[in-house]
C-alpha cells in the first residue's frame, strides 16, 4: 500500500469492510463510527520524527448523527470521536504499512481539548505524527496527533498506541 499516499471516503469504506488489507487485517470503522471523509496525505518517513506522517479531514455538516443527541439544544461533536478518529488513523498507518493482524488501541499518554466542533464548522483536519513504529512480532504505532476545527487546533494527543493483533481472543 505504501505506492498510495491519498484515500477518498469511497477508499475508506472499504478499508472498514477488509477488503483493503485483506481479511483479519487492519479496518476502519464503519457507518457512522469512522470519522474522517478522506486521507490527504499519508507517509512513511515524514512528521517531526522521520517516521510517517498522516493528514485526513471530516466535513462538519449540521444532520452529523452526534450532534441530535450530544446535547439536547447545545449541540457539539463529542471529544472521544475526535480522540478515537486519531487512533483510527495510527492503526490505518500500521495496515498500510504492512503490519498483519487487527487493530486495537492500547492507550494514549496525554489529552487536551482546548476547544469545540460545532455545527456550524466547515472541516475537521487530523494531524498525525508517527513517533515510533514497531515491527516484530506485535506491530504497534506511538504517535502524537492534532485535531483542528476550520484551521484551529482544538484537541491534542501525545502517545497515542495502537497494535495490531493476529489473535484478540485473550485481548
Amino acid at each position: 500500500m505504501l505506492d498510495q499516499n491519498s484515500y477518498s471516503k469511497e477508499d475508506l469504506v472499504k478499508a472498514g469492510t477488509g477488503e483493503m488489507f485483506g481479511e483479519g487485517n487492519s479496518q476502519l470503522p464503519s457507518d457512522n463510527m469512522l470519522m474522517m471523509d478522506r486521507i490527504i496525505s499519508i507517509t512513511e518517513d515524514g512528521g517531526e520524527y522521520g517516521k510517517g506522517e498522516i493528514f485526513a479531514e471530516l466535513d462538519i455538516s449540521p444532520d452529523l448523527w452526534f450532534f441530535d443527541c450530544h446535547f439536547k439544544g447545545d449541540p457539539v461533536m463529542p471529544g472521544c470521536l475526535g480522540l478515537d478518529a486519531m487512533w483510527q488513523l495510527v492503526g490505518f498507518f500500521l495496515g498500510w504499512s504492512g503490519g498483519p493482524g487487527r487493530g486495537r488501541a492500547l492507550g494514549v499518554g496525554e489529552v487536551k481539548f482546548t476547544g469545540q466542533i460545532l455545527p456550524t464548522n466547515k472541516k475537521v483536519t487530523y494531524k498525525i505524527t508517527l513517533k515510533r513504529v514497531i515491527k516484530r512480532k506485535l506491530f504497534m504505532g506511538i504517535a502524537d496527533g492534532e485535531v483542528l476545527v476550520d484551521g484551529k487546533v482544538i484537541y491534542t494527543a501525545k502517545d497515542l498506541k495502537v497494535g495490531l493483533f493476529t489473535d484478540t481472543t485473550s485481548f
